[in-house]
């Protein structure tokens, strides 16, 4: 029969990205940059991260030296003079900088840590020097890793291929996980699925983005898993039960498939999402959306993935409790932006979701837990919306809701390498925070892209040659919003492939308008495009905890690309 729902991600979308959309659903972790690995604010559980770096002589009131380097007194919060600057009086060298690294686990009773040993993948600092970087090591201490002989304000701190500005004495470069700390993960990532699930609500089939028809979702509030179910066989449309193996799990955790421990109290949420109406489309074109209906929470049970034994999803599902809000959704504040993204951008796909927040807010949105509605509206829409939507949410009452609003937008560009290839270049606008607030006001942009990027001072949207693996990035703040940071993001192109992955990142702070990029961000003999993204989160904590802060509430970012540029 084939797959007739693919609700993952993986090769189809590298492969086929314009039938991948039509499919897509997990459109806030591959375009918001908020799951922690896939948007690079940490370590990828393999070496596969984004953040990043700059700076040098600077004069705190006219702005960046002409060296391309950045620095000044302060880079954001925490940067107060002496802020985090250890005791000289018997304690840590003024010279010092320690960084940690602390994983914390979020469960349904309550949030563990642990420290991690950071020998097998010490970070390093780069200290600028002109136009150049000093490397210092450092050496294992009890909790970190420290560094000696830093001199005072802003240093680059390295951590995989991520980057991060900080002028703090001790940084914390954990992350924030979801799930018990003794749980085991297996070293799969994909598994076979066996159903068994009674009243179900009515099943309809996808018929296209604006109708997308019914899905299944399941995710776990004791361990760290979220996936979609890829089902194989048609569902008749009005099926109320599903007992079937041909089905497997589209993972989107980040994490292998952890082990399921009922002793521990392992359980899973099965979730149904239907189609619902959203009205109609200024055309009168009939406007459908997915959204939570029915759920089950399995009991307790045992499970090792092997790739082949199936992971039962069982139960009776039940009516979720469901919640109705109004929103009006001002697409035309997005699309005017288009030209600052790339002035050859137009614009892609507005989206809507809501999304759980597995145990409340108070951390902010700590890890992705499936969706509990997604809207999507027609391609290069520029119109206000207003309608009414509704979704069920069968998680505890102390689990948060969060709002997402975005825009993406891209344009075609061909491949510099002779093979008459192309691919699409993509940014985006987008918003998180709690859905009260979302939808207190107008759905629209908090912040816009960055201005007038340039590449060693010549426009980015230029493709061309750089004349080094170590170029100076420059932009003019955004007209709308107030940046706390800013990521500039490198997609180096595979040919095998025909795609841009994300391959090194710099954080930089919001005060920022230029950064020269340390050696080892860029390859030589490659193909890349920048992404410069404007950050406007309050409680961005750039200084002290660079890869956890992007979690927490509100957060907005917007895009600039560049065209492609290729390094000597």
């Amino acid at each position: 029969m084939g797959t007739v729902r693919t609700a993952g991600y993986g090769i189809q979308a590298l492969l086929f990205p314009e039938v991948f959309m039509k499919l897509l659903r997990f459109t806030v972790v591959l375009g918001s940059a908020c799951a922690a690995w896939l948007v690079g604010c940490g370590d990828a559980p393999t070496d596969s991260t984004e953040l990043t770096d700059g700076l040098s002589n600077i004069d705190p009131q006219n702005g960046p030296a002409g060296d391309g380097t950045w620095m000044g007194e302060s880079t954001g919060a925490g940067c107060e003079p002496d802020a985090g600057t250890p005791p000289t009086d018997g304690g840590p060298s003024p010279d010092a900088v320690l960084v940690t690294s602390t994983t914390r686990f979020f469960t349904s009773v309550g949030m563990s840590e642990r420290v991690e040993d950071l020998s097998a993948n010490p970070p390093e600092i780069l200290v600028p020097q002109g136009a150049t970087f000093s490397l210092i090591l450092g050496s294992a201490v009890p909790g970190g890793w420290e560094f000696r002989g830093v001199p005072q304000g802003p240093y680059y701190l390295r951590s995989g291929s991520s980057h991060v500005i900080t002028s703090a004495r001790h940084v914390d470069i954990g992350r924030n996980r979801l799930g018990r700390q003794d749980a085991v993960y297996s070293d799969i990532n994909w598994t076979p699925l066996q159903f068994n699930l009674l009243n179900m609500a009515p099943w309809t089939n996808w018929a296209g983005t604006l109708q997308p028809g019914s899905s299944l979702q399941l995710t776990s509030a004791q361990v760290d898993i979220f996936g979609w179910a890829n089902l194989f066989e048609l569902i008749p449309d009005g099926q109320t039960s599903l007992l079937t193996n041909q089905a497997d799990l589209g993972l989107g955790s980040g994490y292998n498939l952890p082990i399921f421990e009922a002793a521990r109290g392992d359980r899973m949420y099965v979730s149904q999402l239907s189609q619902f109406s959203a009205g109609t489309l200024p055309d009168g074109t009939p406007l459908g959306y997915s959204a939570v209906e029915r759920a089950v929470e399995m009991g307790a049970f045992d499970f090792t993935p092997d790739g082949v034994t199936p992971l039962p999803a069982t139960g009776v599902l039940q009516p979720a409790r469901m919640r109705e809000f109004p929103m009006e959704w001002r697409l035309p504040a997005y699309t005017r932006f288009a030209s600052d993204v790339h002035p050859l951008a137009a614009a892609n796909q507005p989206t809507f979701q809501v999304l759980p927040s597995a145990h409340g807010v108070s951390e902010g949105w700590i890890g992705y837990s499936g969706e509990l509605l997604t809207l999507y509206l027609p391609r290069a829409a520029s119109f206000d919306f207003t309608t009414r939507l509704k979704f069920g949410n069968p998680f505890p009452l102390n689990w948060g809701v969060i709002g997402y609003a975005g825009y993406s937008f891209r344009h075609p560009a061909a491949v510099p390498d002779g093979s008459g290839r192309s691919i699409n270049i993509s940014g985006s606008l987008s918003s998180f925070d709690t859905l009260d607030n979302v939808i207190a006001g107008p759905v629209q942009p908090r912040v816009s892209p960055p201005r007038s990027l340039t590449i060693d001072g010549v426009p980015a949207s230029v493709p061309r040659e750089v004349g080094s693996v170590s170029p100076v990035i420059a932009w003019v703040p955004p007209t709308l919003g107030t940046p706390n940071a800013y990521r500039i993001s490198f997609y180096r192109y595979d040919p095998d492939l025909n795609v841009a992955r994300l391959a090194s990142s710099l954080y930089a702070p919001g005060t920022a308008t230029q950064v020269r990029l340390p050696p080892d961000m860029l390859q030589p003999d490659s193909i890349y495009y920048l992404r410069v993204s404007a950050i406007d989160a309050s409680n961005f904590d750039l200084e002290r905890h660079p890869f956890t802060s992007h979690e927490k509430l509100p957060y907005s970012s917007a895009d600039a690309v560049s065209s492609f540029i290729t390094t000597p």
